[in-house]
């Protein structure tokens, strides 16, 4: 396994102009764009549909929260893992991650930032050697951009995991990683640069 969730040090990657590393969700500019992101969730679904997550809820020690920014420290959007060993997933089933917190600033759309971002977290659920991760996201056309990319990233509907339940206004999706290795082992080409958003 890797390091504990959120306890690592910074990793910067980098994608172009884009520069992803370890950050914390209680930084001014991060807080900011979750309250927006909280704002939009219940403003597109009923409270009781919306599990995203407020800045406390991110400093959880099984959630590692990322962001990405440009060279001069702009913010440009954020994503998490978090650990799940929920009731949910089956006995044996091996370490299960979940996407969290996933959002780009407005004036970073169309940059690839997400894409990144999401490359980013997939690497490091192999590091620790999850076998899936899975996320849940919205049916509205408001989440069409999010449901392709991650589609675009290997993710299929599934039906509910670890805690949740069947719900209208929740999609759910999940990606094997120890398949995705597999084929990206076999076919290496088609493990390229992150899909355009």
């Amino acid at each position: 396994m890797g390091p504990p969730c959120g306890r690592s040090g910074p990793r910067p990657t980098e994608d172009g102009a884009v520069k992803i590393a370890i950050d914390s969700p209680v930084r001014d500019d991060v807080g900011r764009l979750l309250d927006e992101h909280l704002t939009d969730m219940f403003a597109t679904s009923p409270a009781e549909s919306v599990h995203a997550l407020d800045h406390s809820a991110l400093l959880a020690p099984t959630i590692t929260f990322w962001t990405a920014r440009d060279d001069d420290g702009t913010l440009l959007g954020c994503g998490a893992l978090s650990r799940l060993d929920a009731p949910g997933d089956p006995a044996g089933a091996g370490p299960h991650g979940e996407i969290k917190s996933m959002r780009t600033a407005a004036r970073a759309r169309g940059r690839g930032v997400a894409s990144a971002l999401l490359s980013e977290v997939l690497a490091e659920a192999r590091r620790r050697e999850y076998t899936r991760v899975s996320l849940e996201t919205g049916p509205q056309d408001y989440f069409a951009s999010a449901r392709r990319l991650y589609a675009r990233h290997g993710f299929t509907e599934c039906g509910p995991f670890g805690s949740y339940t069947l719900d209208p206004y929740s999609v759910f999706m999940t990606l094997e990683l120890r398949a995705s290795q597999i084929q990206a082992t076999a076919h290496p080409e088609s493990a390229g640069g992150p899909a355009r958003q």
